[in-house]
């Protein structure tokens, strides 16, 4: 059994892994992505690949090409592609019936200020592409929206050329991150913190939730619409229920391991040895 663990730096979580596969009798076999040459013909000798990749650029095409070469993926190119991508990811969730925070996209400073105007004050302008909470803005009235789509305009890259405007949702100081594989809500948390973005890399604090029947059934429904896998959903509990801010392909688990009491990466061990095995 061979199983490809692709990486970029080795981070806690993917040690973690490391040692979940050896207990599951594997030793992964670690392809850099930083050392990663392929030829549009072949691929490294590996019977299913685990993608670890920082850089999503990186995952996304090395994805695409390992398929294309025949090798089985998890996660798969096209889940990557989804998930990566906001936009992507808002218009799966609306196919599927997924409930999500109101939002809206423009693809110039004028169309966005009348999109952001027509959702209502205050919303929240996410990159298309990005993680870690970074690059969020929270606009509370008119001169700060121009200000933010004027700089975009001017500064930003091409991600930032379009406009991705999402309602802004009051979470009271937390939200709900949930861990998904196959088909399986293994666990959640909560991340509260005093500041409105609550991702544990902007120093939100972790701690248990219990997976509730609307949790599992709205994280299982929210994988599903983008093509199922291993991945992790961010959830907002709102007036209206339970709404999805996100949907996770390279999932971060170290703080939620001891938090919770589950085995996350030797779950998510396990389920790659089974897809070998089938």
């Amino acid at each position: 059994m061979k199983i490809g663990l692709l990486h970029s730096l080795i981070r806690k979580e993917e040690k973690l892994l490391i040692e979940a596969f050896r207990k599951a009798g594997v030793e992964p076999i670690m392809i850099d992505d930083r050392k990663l040459i392929m030829d549009f013909h072949s691929a490294p000798d590996v019977d299913i690949l685990v993608e670890r990749s920082i850089n999503h650029s990186r995952a996304l095409h090395a994805l695409r090409l390992f398929e294309s070469a025949g090798v089985c993926c998890v996660n798969s190119h096209k889940v990557a592609q989804i998930c990566g991508d906001k936009l992507l990811t808002t218009a799966a969730l609306k196919d599927h019936g997924v409930a999500q925070p109101h939002s809206r996209v423009a693809f110039t400073e004028e169309s966005a200020l009348e999109a952001i105007e027509e959702l209502g004050y205050p919303v929240v302008l996410k990159p298309a592409v990005g993680s870690w909470g970074r690059l969020l803005s929270k606009i509370n009235d008119r001169d700060a929206a121009e200000t933010v789509l004027e700089h975009k305009t001017v500064l930003g890259s091409y991600h930032h050329s379009i406009f991705y405007i999402q309602q802004y949702i009051e979470k009271q100081g937390r939200d709900i991150r949930s861990f998904v594989v196959a088909d399986e809500c293994i666990a959640a948390i909560y991340r509260s913190s005093d500041h409105w973005i609550t991702n544990t890399a902007r120093g939100a604090v972790a701690s248990k939730c219990e997976v509730t029947p609307e949790i599992a059934e709205i994280s299982l429904a929210a994988a599903k619409a983008v093509g199922g896998g291993i991945v992790a959903v961010d959830l907002f509990e709102s007036d209206d229920g339970l709404l999805v801010n996100e949907v996770n392909y390279t999932m971060e688990f170290r703080n939620s391991i001891d938090t919770t009491g589950v085995d996350i990466p030797q779950v998510v061990a396990n389920y790659v040895v089974g897809l070998v095995k089938q």
